[in-house]
């Protein structure tokens, strides 16, 4: 009788074994998905699998591809005309502020404000700044302080900036999106995408010279586009970058972007696609961040080493901080931003040579509205996260 439950059960994890082979549905990994030491033994076992360059890239565009797929943009969306919209120009002390809408999908707008340096002649470089989740009123979204002072501050050294909402944050939760939605991370990375198209297409940009940089959901933001899109060339994702931590929202881990039965991954090999590219990690000890310079930042450095380009990578560690995009966290990604993308760091320095940021005007929220009772949203505009998707 022995024997035949043996059988039994040999056949039986057979069976099962076959089906999961058969299974190819991804797996979600949301949140605090393992320990910290598990995540180490994952890392570790992840390096055994490229020992170079070579070996590397074939994760690598198992990645992206384990990415796109995950996230529903296999095949890739067409590329409708973007449409812009732009309303009211305001001019400050070596910056101006122009809010702007564009048409991600026919019907679907992505709302934001660019900052552009005054006086500055020629090619300029861009920088896309996705804001995080935080969701108090009077700390919310892209009308952040926070968010304000970085555009400008970039904006009056030479770049050309972008802020756009998250979906269900700003203009795009007065529509009448959420963000707590099942393929939140699809349309998010799709709006990032076709901002980034949108930016590339303004005249004055120099392509070979854009960034990204934005703090937790938007560094999630930072380091997703840059894996998917060669053309962003410097990235500054903020308190975000963990092994054990894959994201609290589901626009950062709700879709399964991280394994499927032929892939597994985390978001330090997802960073890590930005080699050799230069990319700072922006770190505190005050939340999932606080290993980096002991666990992450080895890898994703050993990684650049394949390309001889460790120097690209840097980590900016404040262990003593907590999660946000403070004024010390600023301190590292503005000089960061003006070696790679040639900008004048001396425009926003006073003259003890220290960062002042004293000069930007933090506009209202309604000041950084595209759309009001004078200008509305168009009647025929998608304002349902139902209808943004046809599949």
């Amino acid at each position: 009788m022995k024997n035949i439950y043996l059988l039994l059960a040999t056949f039986l994890t057979g069976v099962l074994s076959v089906l999961a082979q058969s299974n190819d549905n991804p797996m979600l990994c949301m949140g605090n998905y393992q320990t910290e030491s598990e995540a180490i033994l994952q890392l570790t076992r992840f390096a055994e699998s490229y020992k170079n360059q070579e070996e590397w890239e074939v994760k690598a565009k198992v990645i992206r591809e384990g990415i796109l797929k995950g996230a529903g943009l296999i095949p890739m969306p067409t590329k409708t005309d973007l449409n812009p919209i732009y309303r009211n120009k305001r001019q400050y002390d070596g910056y101006s502020v122009e809010n702007v809408a564009i048409e991600s999908l026919p019907g679907f707008y992505v709302t934001g404000s660019i900052y552009k340096p005054i006086g500055i002649k020629g090619k300029l470089p861009a920088i896309l700044s996705p804001h995080g989740h935080w969701e108090k009123p009077e700390d919310y979204g892209r009308y952040r302080d926070d968010m304000q002072k970085r555009c400008a501050s970039l904006a009056k050294m030479g770049a050309i900036v972008i802020s756009y909402d998250m979906l269900g944050y700003g203009e795009m939760g007065d529509f009448g999106f959420t963000h707590r939605y099942p393929k939140t991370l699809k349309t998010q990375l799709w709006n990032s995408i076709r901002v980034l198209d949108f930016i590339a297409s303004l005249p004055d940009v120099d392509l070979d010279r854009i960034g990204i940089t934005g703090a937790s959901g938007g560094g999630t933001q930072t380091f997703l586009l840059t894996a998917v899109d060669d053309r962003i060339a410097v990235s500054v994702p903020a308190v975000m970058v963990a092994a054990h931590f894959f994201g609290g929202c589901v626009g950062e881990s709700g879709m399964p972007i991280h394994k499927s039965k032929s892939h597994e991954t985390n978001n330090v090999e997802i960073a890590a696609l930005a080699a050799p590219r230069p990319m700072l990690l922006i770190s505190d000890g005050g939340d999932w961040t606080k290993n980096n310079p002991e666990v992450e930042f080895p890898c994703i450095q050993k990684i650049y080493g394949f390309y001889n380009k460790k120097g690209l990578v840097e980590n900016w560690h404040l262990p003593n901080e907590n999660h946000d995009y403070g004024y010390s966290k600023r301190l590292g990604m503005y000089p960061f931003m003006a070696k790679h993308l040639k900008l004048n760091i001396k425009k926003v320095s006073n003259k003890k040579g220290e960062i002042d940021e004293s000069f930007v005007v933090l506009e209202t929220h309604d000041q950084l509205k595209v759309f009001n009772d004078q200008n509305p949203l168009p009647t025929e505009a998608i304002r349902s996260n139902d209808l943004i998707w046809k599949d």
